[in-house]
């Protein structure tokens, strides 16, 4: 029989032959959350009659397309957007294994309002030929379709309206990994998720949520950590949509009629409307039921014990944000804005520290949004399990204004391994950038193979209390103790 021609559970599908790997594309792993099925928990995947062809990743969920196409360049304009945009995607190594092969399922980020399984830069071809492993990456909803609080509306239906329906969207392509993975050759029980961004700080949600447990034993944490709003403040915000969209509270079901824009339209008004400190209004939200806690605290409270964790963040986060002659936020404004962003007070002196210059908020951003929250997450998992700590330094174009820093989002092509999609939009590609790459994925694929990211060249001890080792990926990558302490200290102090 054709290898690439296989059964899963829903029926028979056919994959490709592609950059030296076999692959299938496009794979839905939930029904279409489309209509009735709008704002409410994944369905299983209806069974289909034949044999799917799964050559063409599916739709990306409905959003924003900036049509510079980001850093990279990578436009994005031509790729389909649908609601139906629950599939996933999977690489597998052109050569058999006698011993069932690591799972890594990629959770993409985006701020929870874009981005997508299927886009080239997330492309599992050279991570599964080199790493000699399994690699998935799915699709999930995103803004106001996959992150407002709807759960309050459910009216005690069994199948109502749900909130976190991104999160249980990855729940449940991470169930179908457990289910079909075995039939692409992977390996069930040996599951790494890894993410970055948005999609780090969902892995952050899924090691809080009750109904993720034991669907994936590791986990790497690209730029993201603990990142969710209050029940009450998730209410306030679906019932400004539903003013914004003209919906009532007793007219709901004209919710799976309004047409999508609209959806989007009001999403994008609701975020003008609350001005600088909504950075990001669309997240995880503590609904007391799917994420009963945040999750630094159900974290701290032993809920992932035993899931060894790699948590890190690029040393120059704020440059992707905050642009060489920006507007620049007051220091009070700054400090409304990073109080809200890291949920607690002390933010508002914190800023004090930083000059209101390009610079200076690209660092506190960097410092007080994303180096905090991964110093507090690794201090309350390394008491439930291993953790390894890192912080990307790596400039691709030393003296470029942007590529010339380890900006956020920088390291996704490196650990991928996709720097040939660089290339072709015009970005040079060298060999030092090479060297990166491979040091980067052959950690990455370590730690999915063995539960440790050290190397043959590059020795990554655990980060603990004592001399908090963290690798710093540079043009000399090496292990640092503690690098900013005092910095840590005052991030992390009380905590």
């Amino acid at each position: 029989m054709d290898d690439l021609i296989i059964r899963i559970h829903s029926g028979v599908i056919q994959g490709i032959r592609q950059h030296g790997v076999k692959t299938w594309k496009g794979i839905p792993y939930a029904e279409p959350p489309v209509g009735e099925r709008r704002f409410r928990r994944p369905a299983p995947v209806q069974s289909w009659q034949g044999t799917r062809n799964a050559d063409t990743p599916g739709p990306l969920a409905p959003q924003p397309v900036d049509p510079a196409g980001g850093a990279f360049g990578l436009k994005r304009g031509d790729i389909p957007q649908s609601e139906d945009c629950l599939y996933v995607n999977v690489w597998a190594p052109d050569h058999p294994s006698k011993e069932p092969l690591p799972v890594m399922v990629w959770i993409h980020g985006g701020a929870f309002v874009t981005g997508g399984g299927g886009l080239p830069i997330y492309d599992g071809s050279v991570l599964a030929r080199r790493g000699g492993l399994i690699v998935v990456t799915l699709s999930y909803r995103l803004g106001p379709l996959g992150f407002a609080h709807w759960a309050p509306y459910a009216n005690g239906e069994e199948d109502g309206y749900v909130s976190n329906a991104g999160l249980l969207d990855q729940i449940a392509a991470l169930e179908w990994v457990q289910g079909n993975i075995a039939a692409f050759g992977g390996d069930p029980q040996q599951v790494t998720v890894f993410g970055e961004s948005a999609g780090s700080m969902s892995i952050a949600a899924l090691l809080a949520m009750p109904a993720a447990k034991g669907l994936f034993s590791r986990a790497i944490m690209q730029s993201g950590a603990s990142q969710a709003i209050p029940d009450q403040q998730g209410r306030l915000l679906v019932k400004a949509l539903l003013d914004m969209l003209d919906v009532s509270d007793d007219g709901l079901e004209k919710l799976t009629s309004v047409p999508t824009e609209e959806i989007l339209r009001a999403g994008d008004r609701l975020k003008q409307a609350a001005g600088a400190s909504a950075v990001m209004l669309f997240q995880p939200v503590i609904d007391g039921k799917e994420l009963p806690l945040s999750p630094l605290q159900a974290i701290s409270q032993g809920s992932a014990a035993g899931v060894e964790i790699i948590i890190g963040i690029n040393k120059d986060e704020g440059a992707l944000f905050i642009k060489d002659g920006a507007p620049l936020l007051s220091m009070e404004e700054n400090a409304k804005a990073y109080t809200a962003m890291t949920g607690t007070p002390e933010a508002a002196s914190w800023i004090e520290d930083y000059a209101v210059t390009v610079e200076g908020q690209r660092q506190a951003m960097t410092d007080l949004y994303f180096l905090r929250s991964a110093l507090l997450f690794a201090d309350a998992q390394r008491s439930h399990a291993s953790v390894w700590m890192y912080r990307y330094d790596f400039a691709m174009i030393p003296g470029h204004p942007l590529l010339g820093k380890a900006f956020h989002s920088a390291e996704i092509p490196f650990v991928l391994n996709n720097l040939e999609l660089l290339q072709a939009a015009g970005l040079p590609v060298d060999e030092r950038m090479r060297a990166m790459a491979e040091q980067m994925q052959d950690a990455w694929v370590a730690f999915a193979k063995r539960g440790n990211p050290s190397t043959e060249t590059l020795e990554w001890p655990a980060y603990d209390s004592d001399k908090r080792w963290t690798m710093l990926f540079a043009e000399e990558s090496r292990v640092d103790a503690d690098p900013e302490a005092g910095k840590r200290r005052k991030l992390t102090a009380g905590n």
